[in-house]
C-alpha cells in the first residue's frame, strides 16, 4: 500500500506539530508494509524530493502566500503525478489552497484528512472560505480528529460525525535522544534548581502573555523554550513587569529539550484560543513523568492533561488562577510526582506513536476494502 500525505509545509523547511505527526504516521506505519510520500510546498526547494525517515519529502515551488495559506502552481501537476501512483490520499487541514488542488485534481482515490484545527484567527476568510471547506469535508472517504473533546466542541464537524474518527496523536520515546549527563550538569548549574517549562513555537495563541502576568503574581522560575513572532513583545513585557524569573532559552537542540524535560518541575502550558488544538508538548510532558497546567479551551489539551489526575486545568487568560495553580504544585511535590506518574500511564495508554500508527494502518485498509469494486 502507498499512501500520498499533502500539507503546506514538510521538512526541511519546517518540522513542528503537524508534520511532526506526518513523520510518525509514516514511520509506524511502514511496519505494517505502507510506503509512504509526503508533498508539501517550499519557497525554496534545493531538490524536488529528499529522503526522511525512510519515506519521501517531495517539494513544489511556493509561489506566493496569503493569510498563512501557501499556493503554488507546480503543485497541481506534482499532486496528480503523486496521487497516480497512490493507494490513499491522506490530507492535512486546514490548508484552503489544497481543498482546491483535490477538486482541481479529480484524482478518484480513497482519501481521509486530519483534521487538525478550526480555522479561528482569519474569522472574515472563513466566511468566504467555508462552502469550499464543507463541500471539501463531504468529499472525502474519512475524517480523522485528534480527541473526543475536539470533535464535539468544532461546529464545522457537526455534520460530519457519522464518518469522523478519533486517532490521538502519539509519540515516540525512541525517537528522543539519550541525555549526556554533562548536558543535564550543565543546564543544572545555568538555571535555578527547581522550574516551570514551556515549550513551543512563541505564536499569538500560545498565551505566553498571561504566563508572564501569572509570573508577577507567583515568582517562580519560568523556562520559556522556542522562538517566534511574538518572542520580542513577550521580552519587552517582561522588562516592563519587572520580571527576573523568566528565563528565555530560545530554541534548543532535542538533547538539550530532553535535558529541561527532565530537570523541570512541571510544564505549563497557558494556551487560550482554540487555534491550540491537541498541544505535542502535554504529550511529552506525559511521555517524561510531568505534572502539567494547561487551560480549559475545549480542545486536545483537556485530553492529554486530565484535570487533578495527570495535573491541573483553570480557566484561559487568567493570570491569578494560573498563579495559584503553579503555586499549588510547587508547594506540593508529592502531589506534583502523582500527578507525573499518572500523566506517564495515560501516555503509555493513549498517546504512543504505536498506538497512533497502527489505527492509520486500520483506517488506511478499512478505505481500501469499501473502495473496492
Amino acid at each position: 500500500m502507498r499512501v500520498l500525505h499533502f500539507f503546506k509545509t514538510y521538512w526541511p523547511d519546517t518540522f513542528g506539530g503537524i508534520e511532526r505527526t506526518i513523520d510518525a504516521i509514516a514511520t509506524g506505519t511502514a511496519k505494517h508494509g505502507i510506503e509512504t510520500d509526503v508533498l508539501s510546498l517550499s519557497k525554496t526547494p534545493e531538490e524536488n524530493s529528499v529522503v526522511f525517515n525512510g519515506h519521501h519529502a517531495h517539494k513544489a515551488k511556493q509561489d506566493f502566500e496569503f493569510a498563512s495559506t501557501g499556493f503554488s502552481r507546480d503543485a497541481f501537476s506534482k499532486f496528480s503525478s503523486l496521487a497516480a501512483k497512490a493507494d490513499i490520499i491522506h490530507y492535512h487541514f486546514p490548508w484552503p489552497f489544497m481543498d482546491i488542488v483535490h477538486f482541481a485534481s479529480r484524482v478518484q482515490k480513497p482519501s481521509l484528512v486530519t483534521y487538525h484545527s478550526d480555522i479561528v484567527k482569519q474569522n472574515g476568510l472563513l466566511k468566504l472560505y467555508r462552502p469550499l471547506m464543507r463541500r471539501f469535508l463531504r468529499s472525502v472517504d474519512r475524517i480523522v480528529v485528534t480527541s473526543s473533546n475536539y470533535l464535539e466542541t468544532s461546529e464545522q464537524l457537526r455534520d460530519f460525525k457519522d464518518k469522523t474518527t478519533v486517532i490521538p496523536i502519539g509519540l515516540a520515546r525512541s525517537s528522543y535522544p539519550q541525555v549526556d549527563d554533562t548536558v543535564r550538569e550543565q543546564w543544572r548549574e545555568r538555571l535555578p534548581d527547581r522550574f516551570f517549562l514551556f515549550i513551543g513555537v512563541l505564536r499569538y495563541y500560545k498565551g505566553l502573555h498571561i504566563l508572564l502576568n501569572a509570573a508577577k503574581l507567583a515568582p517562580y522560575p519560568i523556562v520559556i523554550v522556542g522562538g517566534g513572532p511574538t518572542e520580542q513583545d513577550l521580552k519587552t513585557q517582561a522588562a516592563q513587569l519587572g520580571l527576573t524569573n523568566i528565563h528565555f532559552l530560545g530554541p534548543v537542540q532535542d538533547e538539550d529539550k530532553v535535558a529541561l524535560l527532565d530537570l523541570c518541575s512541571a510544564v505549563v502550558f497557558p494556551s487560550h484560543l482554540r487555534s491550540e488544538a491537541f498541544g505535542l508538548s502535554l504529550v511529552e510532558a506525559s511521555m517524561f513523568a510531568k505534572p502539567m497546567i494547561s487551560c480549559e479551551i475545549g480542545t486536545g489539551t483537556s485530553f492529554v492533561n486530565l484535570d487533578g489526575v495527570t495535573g491541573l486545568i483553570v480557566s484561559p487568560d487568567d493570570a491569578p488562577a494560573l498563579s495559584e495553580a503553579m503555586t499549588r504544585l510547587w508547594d506540593n511535590p508529592d502531589l506534583a510526582a502523582r500527578y507525573g506518574q499518572a500523566a506517564l500511564a495515560r501516555y503509555e495508554q493513549h498517546f504512543t506513536a504505536t498506538r497512533m500508527a497502527d489505527a492509520y494502518a486500520t483506517v488506511y485498509q478499512e478505505l481500501l476494502e469499501t473502495s473496492r469494486p
